[in-house]
């Protein structure tokens, strides 16, 4: 995206676009009449404008050019660390004027106004999938043609995503932007930390009256009435699959980043959910805290009581 002056003069008259130097006028009109006239010498692909053409460029030197002072994330163009800069300051100008929420990204908002219009035009043509955004449909295809352009410079694992790769090399350098005002906890995306702020309300006033489940919020009692609708509103934009509950698509999506931030300090071994940590910690401990009321013995996991109870039944 150009980044433009405030003050604009003489505006595009194909698309009546403002325009402020000269120049930048006048590559605008060309790119009508000629097409694309700025080529990377490194992969062929062509721009309509110079400047686009050194923003691409990065992607191949690696550069990084504009800093954040607070944490120090480097980025290769302008607008990004604008958009960056969001997260320290709150700052969320894009706004829904149906239900009030707001955004950083205009993007993230043309997603979420596709939630309460359930607008999808962006549909697959092999699978007949449909999205509502365009880069969206993009990635998707890439699970089709199994191609993974952006690559970890660390150890190579590639991705379909730009932002897949982004959280993924957060594990290497150690980064954990999104932290909890009530426990500290700090996780590399911003779903996770959505996923585990539920685990602090312990208040459950919300019933529900088909099957007398109870929970902290409204929120939740919303979305658990959907199992009862076979309602699931919360699909996967890279594979399709779909949940009644947004933490459920956040811990999906760590299948497709590769994040694992649970890390267990005894050995090592790292885990997608807390849940799936405390499991495996009472490996170590030796704790069963599942027991057969039948016959005395104890197991880690729920599921394995559950089993183990079937043979009494069978005898």
């Amino acid at each position: 995206m150009e980044e433009q002056s405030e003050e604009m003069t003489d505006p595009c008259h194909v698309f009546e676009m403002p325009f402020t130097p000269e120049s930048t006028m006048e590559e605008h009109v060309y790119a009508h009449r000629n097409g694309k006239r700025h080529s990377c010498k490194l992969c062929d692909v062509s721009f309509t404008s110079k400047s686009n053409l050194i923003k691409h460029i990065r992607t191949h030197t690696g550069e990084k050019p504009y800093r954040c002072e607070m944490c120090l994330s480097s980025f290769s163009i302008k607008s990004n660390l604008v958009v960056h800069m969001r997260q320290h300051t709150g700052e969320k100008p894009y706004s829904c004027h149906i239900c009030g929420s707001s955004f950083i990204r205009k993007s993230a908002l043309d997603v979420h106004i596709g939630k309460h219009t359930g607008e999808k035009p962006f549909s697959c043509g092999v699978c007949a999938s449909s999205f509502s955004m365009k880069s969206h449909l993009f990635a998707h295809m890439r699970t089709h043609s199994g191609e993974k352009p952006y690559s970890c410079e660390v150890c190579g694992y590639s991705f379909t995503q730009y932002s897949h790769l982004i959280v993924h090399v957060r594990k290497h350098t150690g980064e954990k932007p999104y932290s909890c005002n009530a426990c500290g906890y700090s996780c590399t995306q911003k779903s996770s930390l959505v996923a585990h702020m539920e685990r602090h309300t312990g208040d459950k006033s919300y019933s529900c009256k088909t099957c007398k489940s109870s929970f902290s919020t409204q929120s939740l009692l919303i979305e658990h009435r959907k199992t009862h609708a076979g309602e699931k509103p919360y699909s996967c934009e890279i594979c399709g699959y779909s949940t009644t509950r947004k933490s459920h698509l956040a811990i999906h999506m760590q299948t497709h980043t590769g994040e694992k931030p649970f890390s267990c300090k005894v050995c090592g071994s790292s885990f997608s959910t807390k849940s799936h940590i405390n499991e495996h910690m009472r490996i170590h401990t030796g704790e069963r805290p599942f027991s057969c009321e039948v016959c005395g013995s104890s197991f880690v996991r729920k599921s394995h009581l559950h089993v183990h109870m079937r043979r009494h039944k069978k005898t």
